[in-house]
């Protein structure tokens, strides 16, 4: 589980992971947007992968998810990025609706794979080649 010191680190320190959009609503914070750099070879140019868009339950409705998602399509073109992809649950209609209305493309045909940490550890502690 993420805590405060390895968020500081991996996007405040030498090495920064990840970027992160705050979204600010008459002074309170109310969402943001974590991103990173990919790579696609099809392309053949980078790319960001946002990996968490939340806006506060408070603070939904009111347009903040949406201009977080433009500032984001905004850093990709002045970076000269291919794409900008992300991933959503398939129970959660609201965030689909949002992603189509603004006219993302679901891509039905792709699969995540995940290897989390443990099964990470266990690969590679293992004679799997």
């Amino acid at each position: 589980m993420a805590n405060e010191k390895d968020l500081r680190s991996n996007l405040f320190g030498p090495k920064k992971f990840a970027e992160a959009l705050l979204a600010y609503y008459e002074n309170e914070p109310a969402g943001m947007a974590l991103f990173f750099n990919n790579y696609s070879t099809f392309e053949g140019k980078p790319g960001i992968y946002l990996e968490d868009l939340y806006v506060k339950p408070a603070f939904r409705g009111k347009g903040i998810g949406k201009s977080l998602l433009l500032q984001l399509i905004k850093i990709a073109g002045k970076r000269k990025y291919g794409r900008v992809e992300w991933a959503v649950l398939d129970w959660n209609q609201s965030a689909i609706d949002f992603y189509n209305k603004l006219g993302a493309e679901c891509m039905d045909s792709w699969k995540i794979f995940r290897l989390t940490r443990d099964k990470i550890k266990k690969i590679n502690s293992s004679q799997i080649v």
